[in-house]
């Protein structure tokens, strides 16, 4: 029963994170107006707004005006509440669980955010340092430490180690390939993983993402000739495989002979 209403919590928090996909980039309010058909600004019936069934009863359609809708509201609905299952399943009801689905809904935003634009708001990352510290210090166990002041201490390290190594590759890289290779977004989001998950694993994602971004970047090169390739979605990625088997990594990797 508990994962049927994960599930449910998962999408619907999906299909406020399509608003926030959507908005940000234009910056408008994810707030208000209500939900509307982007072609004809419609506002949305509340049978027409539920995660799943709304799109398939309307068969990816705008009800007044016909316009296809994307295939991205449906999947981000189901990303989302996969990904809750999965941290669910791993750490079970608890300020764990809150606190990273908080984190993993951020990064679902930017990573189609980044992917579609290049871009990552900074209001989504900014907020995600304040509220990693924070949380960081009213929860320390989030930091596998016993006081307040450990945490937040932890918590501080953390994002900037994260921040500051992808910091660095990036002017390594602008001295390399003498252009701008790391985008300032990416520090923020390393910094905000970093500031919620503590140095240790904002390290373990660092040396994770390129592994993504090498892959999905060659795929990209050979199929549609891109140049720029988003860093965002390689570094949440890379966040997601950390935060449920980083420890796990990094005892590996420590007591390998």
């Amino acid at each position: 029963m508990n994962y049927i209403l994960v599930f449910i919590l998962g999408s619907i928090i999906g299909s406020f994170l399509n608003v926030c996909i959507y908005r940000l980039p234009r910056g408008e309010s994810i707030i208000s107006p209500w939900s509307h058909c982007p072609e004809c600004k419609t506002p949305l019936a509340w049978y027409d707004n539920i995660p799943f069934f709304s799109y398939i009863a309307l068969k990816g359609r705008c009800r007044e005006c016909g316009t296809p809708i994307s295939l991205r509201y449906i999947l981000v609905e189901a990303l989302t509440a996969s990904v809750f299952l999965i941290l669910y399943r791993e750490f079970g009801l608890g300020i764990r669980f809150l606190t990273y689905i908080a984190l993993m809904s951020s990064l679902i935003v930017i990573s189609f955010i980044d992917a579609k634009y290049q871009i990552i708001p900074d209001e989504i990352t900014i907020a995600g340092i304040i509220l990693g510290i924070f949380f960081s210090f009213i929860f320390p166990t989030l930091q596998n430490v016993s006081t307040h002041l450990a945490g937040f201490l932890n918590s501080i390290v953390g994002a900037f180690v994260g921040g500051g190594s992808i910091y660095l590759t990036g002017l390594i890289g602008n001295i390399v390939f003498k252009k701008e290779s790391m985008g300032g977004g990416d520090v923020k989001l390393l910094t905000m993983v970093g500031a919620f998950l503590g140095w240790k694993l904002a390290l373990l994602t660092f040396f994770i993402a390129p592994v993504f971004g090498s892959i999905i970047g060659i795929i990209l090169k050979v199929k549609r000739k891109a140049e720029i390739i988003p860093y965002g979605p390689h570094l949440s990625l890379a966040t997601f495989v950390a935060l449920l088997w980083g420890q796990r990594i990094l005892d590996w990797v420590f007591f390998i002979r």
